[in-house]
């Protein structure tokens, strides 16, 4: 029997309680708007072990096309539990990382659409201009700017 091997990573999902600001604030940082759709019935429950779910979906893709973002309100089942306030040393996903450019001009459009600096934009050596910011809903965002040649991968493989 043939291995299975990863080919790419499709995209990363995240459960929102307003899809209309979530995409807002996605698309404020750059993605685009892929699609929209209702996902329901008990096909998906074989899926998820949710039984019939009734699931609204956006897909959201990054400029160079190579990663999307699954951003779902559940309208049934409800919600059961919020992640969102957690902190950031909490056990599961954090947060998404986006590389941006201008970082001080996008943290500055997003505060404007409500979300909120976490901590601070600091420098991390001479490679990286990073910051988390929360959503008004409260998804927890990464921000990076890259400011020379090296990048995180460098760092890490030297190390």
């Amino acid at each position: 029997m043939k291995k299975s091997n990863l080919l790419q990573m499709n995209n990363v999902g995240i459960v929102v309680e307003s899809l209309d600001s979530a995409i807002s604030f996605f698309t404020e940082i750059g993605l685009k708007l892929e699609g929209r759709a209702m996902v329901e019935g008990e096909w998906a429950g074989r899926v998820t072990g949710l039984g019939n779910q009734s699931v609204e979906i956006a897909m959201m893709i990054t400029p160079d096309g190579h990663s999307r973002l699954e951003l779902s309100r559940f309208i049934t089942p409800s919600i059961i539990s919020d992640h969102r306030t957690a902190p950031v040393n909490s056990l599961g996903y954090l947060r998404t990382m986006f590389t941006v450019d201008n970082i001080d001009e996008l943290v500055s459009r997003l505060i404007k659409h409500g979300a909120q600096l976490v901590g601070e934009v600091v420098q991390y050596e001479d490679v990286y201009r990073l910051c988390y910011i929360r959503s008004r809903e409260g998804l927890l965002v990464g921000l990076a700017e890259q400011l020379g040649n090296k990048s995180a991968t460098d760092i890490v493989e030297n190390s």
